[in-house]
């Protein structure tokens, strides 16, 4: 029996976790922004369910939370996995749109492991799990400041996990490709410029609106994953779900490894003589 910590748990990949979890015996510190949400979970599982009402991008009420979790005992894995899309090319995005996007996406997960990280290191450590994406490892026209959060927290995790193994803490980055979660359909949207209908910005609008872009997750297949990753004796630092997600990663890193193979001159040639 484990205690989890669930940001984002009213929709999606959160939700399923919170669902599959409190059916095995868990207990569930789930975030969500409404106190209406989960209520039907909340009355079939009494004090195994713990929903907290919170803004993630609240900082200081975000250490609260996570202090008063803590103070109830014991919390093996948080989950970071709240978060939303930003649509659009670059230039089309407003300045709110992007300053949300990161505060969201980066720097709100940034500061939910700041804040768990003394905790876990006082109850002698702990896991965290991070939801990223595919899109932490590739890009795709129209997500430049979703691709941005992404490939940022995957950055801070690499970092900082190195800074807590000592003390008994250990990461995993969960990389999901298109699910079918409903991040489609809760997409924030900028403003469409024509100028972009004929380019890959175009194609992709295009492909999202008719359905052919290819969405082949499963929810509660993902959720089941994420809860493995989340028992695993021995840590996986990321892992991969969905087979789109496998060979997109598989494509661009193949492709990254083979041009700086090609400019191993290149980087010998700056060293000092």
């Amino acid at each position: 029996m484990k205690s989890w910590f669930i940001t984002g748990a009213s929709s999606g990949l959160g939700l399923s976790m919170t669902r599959k979890l409190l059916e095995r015996g868990d207990f569930v510190h789930a975030t969500v922004r409404r106190s209406d949400a989960m209520q039907d979970l909340a009355q079939r599982n009494g004090d195994r369910l713990k929903i907290i009402e919170l803004e993630l991008t609240d900082t200081r009420s975000l250490r609260q939370e996570i202090d008063r979790a803590f103070a109830n005992g014991r919390i093996d894995i948080v989950v970071s996995n709240a978060g939303y899309g930003l649509f659009g090319a670059a230039e089309e995005l407003s300045d709110a749109q992007i300053d949300r996007q990161i505060a969201t996406n980066l720097t709100a997960s940034i500061q939910l492991i700041r804040a768990a990280v003394p905790h876990l290191r006082a109850q002698g450590g702990g896991r965290i799990l991070q939801v990223s994406s595919e899109g932490g490892q590739v890009a795709y026209p129209n997500f430049s400041l979703y691709h941005a959060t992404k490939w940022g927290i995957e950055g801070f995790v690499e970092a900082i996990a190195q800074e807590v193994a000592p003390f008994g803490i250990d990461f995993t980055i969960i990389e999901p490709g298109p699910t079918g979660t409903g991040f489609g359909t809760a997409l924030d949207r900028a403003p469409e410029n024509p100028i972009y209908d004929d380019t890959a910005v175009g194609q992709v609008r295009r492909a999202i609106a008719d359905g052919s872009f290819v969405i082949k997750g499963d929810v509660e297949r993902s959720a089941d994953a994420m809860i493995t990753a989340g028992d695993a004796a021995v840590p996986a630092r990321r892992v991969a779900l969905g087979s789109v997600a496998y060979h997109n990663i598989e494509r661009e890193l193949s492709r990254r490894l083979d041009e700086l193979h090609g400019q191993r001159d290149v980087a010998y040639a700056a060293d000092r003589s």
